[in-house]
C-alpha cells in the first residue's frame, strides 16, 4: 500500500465524517429554535451521533480482524451516504434523530479502520506522521465544521448540512482501488458480545441524559450480563486481554477524558458565543475557524516531532496547554469573544497533538494481532466520553437556566477543568510506570 497517497485521501474522507459533528454544533441554536425543543433534548442531536460513531467505530475495528477493510469501508460509506440523502428531507426532531443515528452507523468506518490501516500497513518510522495526519484532519474538521455549518445554515437551512456527507460516495471508488487486498479470516465473531456492548453504552447514555434511575438499573444489569458472557466465551467482542497489557487501561482513561474535554468545549463554544455575545451561526463559525486552520498548519511539524522526540513528551505538553485554556475560559469567558478565539487557537493544536501521541503510543504497545480490537476499543471509550460530555453539558446548562448565562458557562467549564486535571494525573502515573519498565532493560 502506498501510504503517502492513501493516508492523505483517507484523512480527507475522515475530515468530512468528523465535520458532520461540528457542522451541527454551530447550527444547534437554530435547530433548537426551529423544532421548539430544549437544550438538553437538542444535545441528543450531537450525542446520538457521537455514541453511534463510537459504537460503530469499535465494531468496524473489531471486524477488521476477520473481514477485509475494503468490504467494511464499502458498507460504512454507503450507509453514511444514503442516510445523508434521507436527512435532506428530515423536518422533525424524530426524523432528524433517526438520520443522525443511521449516519453514525456508517461514519465509524473511517475512524476505526483508519487507525487500523495506519497501525497495520504504515512502517513504524512513519506511523507517527500518519496518525498525526489523521488526528489533525479530525481537529481541522472540528474547527472548520462551524464555518461550513454556518454558511450552509445561513443560505440553505440546516437540512443542507446533510449534503456535505454525500461526498464520501464520490471518494469511495478511488479508495477501493488503492487499498491493499486482504483475505477473510476464518475465526468467528462474537455477535452477542457486540450486541451487549451496544446495549451497555446506549443504556448508560440514556440513563445520564434522561437522569433516569430505571435506565441506570437497566444499564447495570446489562453490564452484569456482559461480564457473565465474557467469562463463558473464549473469542469475545471486547477482548479482556487488552487490559492486561501494561499501560493500556491508563491510556484508555486519558483518551476518555480528552474527548470529554474536546466535545464538551465544542458544544459549549457556539452556545456561549450565541448567548453571551449574540453572534450568528456564520460569525461563530468564522470565529472558531482560525484554531482549526492553525492546527492543520502544525500537522506536518507535530508528526515529525512525535516520531523524533516520542509520544510522552507531547502528551505532557498537550495536557499543559489544555489545562491553561480551561483556566482562562473559567475565569474570563464572558470578557470578550476574543478570549474564546485565542483560547481555541491554543486548544485545537494541543488537542490534535495529544490525540496523535496517545493513539501512536497505543499502537506501539499493542501486539499486531490485537491492533484491530485494541484500537477499536480505545476509540469506543474515547467517543463514549465525548457523548457523555455533550449530554452532561446540555443537562447542566438546562439545570442553570435561571442563573446568569456567564455564570452557568463558567460552572460547566470548571467541571471540564477538573476532568483534564484528572487526565494529567493519570498521564503522570503512566509516564512513571513506563520509566520503571524501561529501567531494568537499560540496566
Amino acid at each position: 500500500m502506498n501510504d503517502k497517497v492513501v493516508m492523505p485521501l483517507w484523512t480527507c474522507c475522515l475530515f468530512i465524517v468528523v465535520m458532520n459533528t461540528t457542522m451541527f454544533n454551530v447550527s444547534l441554536p437554530t435547530i433548537i429554535q426551529d423544532l421548539s425543543i430544549s437544550a438538553d433534548l437538542g444535545s441528543w442531536i450531537i450525542s446520538s451521533y457521537s455514541i453511534g460513531y463510537a459504537l460503530s467505530t469499535v465494531i468496524y475495528s473489531r471486524l477488521s480482524d476477520l473481514v477485509p477493510i475494503r468490504r467494511l469501508l464499502t458498507v460504512g460509506l454507503i450507509t453514511l451516504g444514503l442516510s445523508s440523502v434521507f436527512g435532506l428531507f428530515a423536518h422533525s426532531f424524530q426524523a432528524l434523530l433517526i438520520t443522525r443515528i443511521m449516519q453514525s452507523a456508517g461514519a465509524g468506518a473511517m475512524a476505526g479502520l483508519g487507525l487500523v490501516l495506519a497501525s497495520r500497513y504504515v512502517p513504524s518510522e512513519r506511523r507517527g506522521q500518519a496518525i498525526a495526519m489523521i488526528s489533525a484532519g479530525s481537529a481541522m474538521a472540528f474547527g472548520l465544521g462551524p464555518i461550513v455549518g454556518g454558511l450552509i445554515s445561513e443560505y440553505f437551512g440546516w437540512n443542507g448540512l446533510f449534503g456535505i456527507t454525500c461526498l464520501v460516495l464520490v471518494v469511495l471508488p478511488v479508495l477501493l482501488r488503492l487499498l491493499p487486498k486482504e483475505h477473510p479470516k476464518t475465526a468467528g465473531f462474537d455477535i452477542m458480545g457486540a450486541v451487549l456492548t451496544v446495549v451497555n453504552a446506549g443504556s448508560l447514555l440514556v440513563a445520564v441524559t434522561s437522569q433516569s434511575l430505571i435506565w441506570l438499573m437497566v444499564s447495570l444489569v446489562s453490564f452484569l450480563v456482559h461480564a457473565w458472557h465474557l467469562k463463558r466465551v473464549q473469542e469475545t467482542f471486547i477482548n479482556v486481554e487488552l487490559f492486561k497489557l501494561p499501560g493500556y487501561a491508563k491510556l484508555a482513561v486519558i483518551g476518555f477524558c480528552i474527548l470529554v474535554l474536546n466535545l464538551g468545549n465544542l458544544f459549549l463554544m457556539p452556545l456561549a458565543l450565541s448567548a453571551l455575545f449574540h453572534k450568528s451561526a456564520l460569525v461563530i463559525g468564522l470565529m472558531i475557524a482560525p484554531g482549526a486552520i492553525f492546527s492543520a498548519f502544525m500537522t506536518r511539524y507535530v508528526g515529525h516531532w512525535i516520531d523524533r522526540y516520542g509520544n510522552l513528551r507531547f502528551l505532557l505538553i498537550g495536557h499543559g496547554l489544555l489545562i491553561l485554556v480551561m483556566i482562562v475560559y473559567l475565569t474570563n469567558l464572558s470578557a470578550s469573544p476574543a478570549v474564546i478565539i485565542l483560547g481555541y487557537l491554543c486548544f485545537s493544536p494541543a488537542f490534535s497533538a495529544t490525540m496523535a501521541s496517545l493513539n501512536n503510543e497505543a499502537s506501539m504497545i499493542l501486539p499486531r494481532k490485537l491492533i484491530g480490537s485494541g484500537m477499536g476499543l480505545l476509540q469506543l471509550i474515547q467517543f463514549f466520553g465525548g457523548s457523555v460530555s455533550v449530554a452532561v453539558c446540555g443537562i447542566l446548562l438546562h439545570a442553570q437556566r435561571t442563573v446568569a448565562p456567564a455564570q452557568a458557562y463558567q460552572h460547566v467549564y470548571g467541571l471540564l477543568l477538573i476532568v483534564i486535571l484528572c487526565s494529567g494525573t493519570v498521564l503522570i502515573w503512566y509516564s512513571r510506570s513506563r520509566s520503571k519498565e524501561k529501567t531494568p532493560l537499560e540496566a
